[in-house]
């Protein structure tokens, strides 16, 4: 498993835990991603768009091979390892050394992944969808990104309820920081995401966005996941979720300004650019006029 890209150390704590902005490209190779289904099927189409994302400045590409849409079902085991492994290892073998995160709730997949060169984990579930997970990150000494999600993708989104969302996410990535741990895996590679989107109303969108310091005072890395997503068109009103580039960079920088580091994006560029102002604007020293 490579991991020799990574801080020293192997933990995420040079590269994801100082102030700078981290990016991750998105790429589905899937037949029905709510975005981009079907886009990236073919090998040396995903591939080309990896490294035009990198070119953008994404740090990192998050490979999915199942879709976690609202309402999506499983695929087979062996259907999303052969989606996701022979695209990693081309991308690779384009551009050494590039950061490879692998988007799987299942361990087998991540363990073909990061034999394949990947070097990171996104799992959705936080590691409850699979009790091989968290063993599978601390044996590979890589990071994890440990995501709340009310259910499963195929049922979040019916009637989700909570009486704090704030506190009730909260303390959910905290049990699961406690379960890594207790795995084995190193403190300094876990991420938290509030997941925006997974087991959420509007509402409960808008108030983790709000609260995200809660999240972000745990002091471990957060990630956000907002790109395209439905809640921006109800409020944009626009439809199609290609479109939804600018109500995406207004929920990054939000983000930024509350704790988060690393954001899960389609659209590099446009975020890229919008957070590097935002982080130019937090650098500033307070005036003395």
């Amino acid at each position: 498993m490579r991991t020799e890209q990574l801080a020293p150390g192997g933990g995420t704590a040079g590269r994801f835990a100082g102030p700078a902005p981290v990016l991750l490209g998105i790429l589905n190779t899937t037949p029905d991603s709510f975005s981009d289904g079907g886009f990236y099927l073919d090998r040396d189409r995903a591939v080309a768009h990896a490294l035009d994302m990198l070119d953008a400045g994404a740090e990192v590409v998050d490979v999915g091979g199942e879709s976690t849409r609202p309402g999506s079902a499983p695929v087979a085991p062996e259907e999303e390892v052969r989606r996701v492994v022979p695209v990693i290892r081309d991308l690779l073998a384009e551009r050494p050394g590039t950061l490879v995160s692998i988007d799987t709730y299942r361990a087998a997949t991540a363990r073909a992944a990061l034999e394949a060169g990947a070097a990171m984990v996104n799992d959705v579930s936080a590691g409850t969808m699979d009790a091989g997970m968290l063993p599978l990150v601390a044996e590979a000494g890589c990071p994890v990104v440990l995501m709340h999600m009310k259910g499963e993708p195929k049922t979040m989104q019916l009637d989700p309820r909570y009486k704090d969302v704030v506190r009730e996410v909260r303390e959910f990535l905290l049990q699961r920081v406690r379960a890594a741990e207790r795995a084995g895996v190193a403190p300094e590679n876990v991420v938290l995401d509030p997941g925006i989107g997974f087991g959420k109303t509007l509402v409960h969108n808008l108030t983790l966005l709000r609260d995200l310091e809660e999240i972000s005072a745990l002091g471990f890395p957060v990630i956000l996941g907002t790109s395209r997503k439905s809640f921006i068109g109800r409020l944009s009103g626009v439809e199609e979720a290609s479109g939804r580039v600018f109500g995406t960079v207004a929920t990054s920088v939000m983000a930024y300004e509350r704790g988060a580091r690393l954001f899960r994006v389609h659209d590099v560029r446009e975020n890229r650019e919008a957070l590097a102002v935002a982080a130019a604007l937090g650098d500033l020293p307070d005036s003395t006029v």
